[in-house]
């Protein structure tokens, strides 16, 4: 009996040791000892500007079919897998956002990254964009590395997502089960080369440039919804044309505005870059409509950066879309309902850039401001996720991860980067201390960023150098019952975020640098 009762201790003692050995590995810092702290200023002077798109579409994958037509992969169900590489299993590329299971069944549209580089001086920087609904800090930070192998010139780069939700799974809880990893290591890694490549093109196509800016902040209403009380709108378009100084051809326009791409909804299983696919080939290629009306399109490389989308701003199946030239309407998630969408993007860009009264600005000074931060991860699930090896993050300390905020000036304008998706209330006022919610508080996240960002134009870009998941006001968090307004259940937000401190930390930290961006 004393032997078995030993060889029992010494068992569990072992599958102790095992546990925490493993969650030592899982936990541990992918790039110890990383850390920005950066402030840059050039003075005012000629700009020069590159552009480029790289297609970042998977080059393979093992297609399905839906037996069922639930978009969910389940063989009890009828379905099945086409094994291409006979190698006797799915080599699926899994499809993020809305739920697991979701494997790709073939491509509506390609994936791209694209990529803008600015000089001004000695100062130089990269912005690339990618169709992806997320890319963790530890991936923009080993990408950084790649690139700045071949480019040590580069002050800094940011790598944002529009976080479309019709894109391979990057980081990891859109797998085949709630317990097993989504991403494919080999697409992973193909994503990180492709930026890579665009930042590279970016370079090589460098030409002295100047600038106009546009804004319209009323059209876009009715292509937004808020689903979650306070109804705080964030429907501006923000635009920056960048032109050939010599030539006066466009090499790119950023196009920032906030809303989910999600159109097309729970139910597509074909990769697509949604809305943002037909918004941009119109942007750079105009639109042709059956009664014969055009637009011409501007040229160029158009990128699509995404703002302010909390509190789940989105076009859901609820919402209609009409299409500007048919009048056609659209309700039903569908490729068609998107087609409408980007034409109604591509409009009012295309429109608000043939003013020729917009002021051209050929001399422009670039400052950049960005550092890393320390955020808190209260949340069970995630730590869960992590241990199990779904979510490949490390962490700096614990319940610590590594994050980062930024915002840099160029001339008139100014580009703020948060690495989640930002509540509007936070960026433009109007957050609530709700009957119900957690914390009995005023709002902590005052004033709010847009009241403390300088120049006149001002740019926002959620998704960020990483993605946290949501950037919820701690006075709104909402876990525990009774829930506020009136709601029967917890709302989805706090479910895919950090923790109640992390909308107050981060808020502090982007109102620190703004004010030493204005100081300079």
């Amino acid at each position: 009996m004393k032997k078995a009762l030993l060889a029992l201790s010494i068992l569990v003692s072992l599958l102790v040791l095992i546990g925490i050995g493993l969650g030592i590995y899982r936990f541990r810092d992918r790039h110890s000892g990383y850390g920005i702290d950066i402030s840059l200023k050039s003075p005012k002077q000629i700009l020069k500007a590159g552009f480029s798109k790289v297609n970042i579409t998977p080059s393979f994958f093992e297609t399905w079919t839906d037996a069922n037509g639930d978009s969910r992969y389940n063989p009890e169900d009828g379905d099945t897998y086409e094994d291409s590489n006979d190698n006797g299993k799915f080599d699926a590329i899994w499809l993020a956002g809305f739920h697991n299971s979701r494997p790709a069944q073939g491509i509506l549209d390609p994936l791209w990254a694209r990529a803008m580089v600015l000089e001004s001086g000695d100062v130089i920087m990269a912005v690339a964009v990618i169709d992806m609904i997320g890319f963790g800090n530890d991936e923009v930070i080993a990408t950084r590395k790649l690139i700045k192998e071949s480019f040590p010139e580069l002050d800094y780069v940011i790598i944002q997502s529009t976080h479309v939700h019709s894109s391979p799974d990057l980081m990891g809880i859109w797998g085949p089960s709630e317990y097993v990893r989504g991403v494919y290591p080999e697409y992973l890694t193909q994503v990180q080369e492709g930026v890579k490549e665009a930042v590279a093109q970016a370079i090589l196509a460098k030409k002295p440039a100047k600038i106009r800016f546009a804004e319209e902040s009323e059209s876009l209403k009715p292509l937004v919804g808020d689903t979650r009380m306070p109804h705080v709108y964030d429907p501006s378009l923000r635009l920056m044309q960048v032109i050939d100084r010599e030539s006066d051809e466009t090499l790119g326009t950023i196009m920032n505005w906030g809303n989910h791409p999600e159109t097309l909804w729970a139910e597509n299983i074909q990769i697509s870059s949604d809305f943002a696919s037909p918004w941009r080939e119109f942007v750079e290629n105009g639109l042709d409509t059956s009664d014969s009306t055009k637009l011409d399109g501007l040229g160029g490389v158009a990128i699509f950066m995404n703002g302010a989308i909390g509190g789940l701003m989105t076009t859901h199946p609820e919402m209609t879309v009409t299409d500007p030239f048919s009048g056609e309407n659209f309700q039903k998630q569908s490729p068609e309902k998107m087609m409408a969408q980007g034409k109604a993007l591509a409009k009012i860009t295309l429109e608000l850039l043939q003013d020729s009264s917009l002021t051209q600005f050929s001399e422009l000074d670039l400052s950049i401001r960005a550092k890393t931060i320390d955020l808190k991860m209260d949340n069970g699930l995630f730590h869960l996720a992590a241990y199990l090896g779904i979510f490949d993050r490390g962490f700096i300390a614990w319940k610590t991860i590594r994050s980062e905020v930024s915002a840099w000036t160029l001339g008139p304008a100014t580009f703020v980067h948060v690495p989640g998706e930002l509540y509007p209330e936070i960026l433009h006022g109007g957050i609530e201390n709700p009957e119900g919610a957690d914390f009995s508080m005023e709002p902590l996240e005052v004033p709010s960023i847009q009241s403390q960002t300088p120049g006149s134009f001002k740019f926002f870009a959620g998704m960020s150098n990483d993605m946290v998941g949501y950037i919820i006001p701690k006075s709104q968090w909402d876990v525990d019952p009774p829930y506020t307004y009136g709601r029967s259940q917890r709302p989805y937000g706090e479910i895919n975020s950090l923790g109640p401190e992390t909308a107050p930390t981060i808020h502090k930290a982007i109102l620190e640098i703004l004010k030493e961006l204005k100081e300079k």
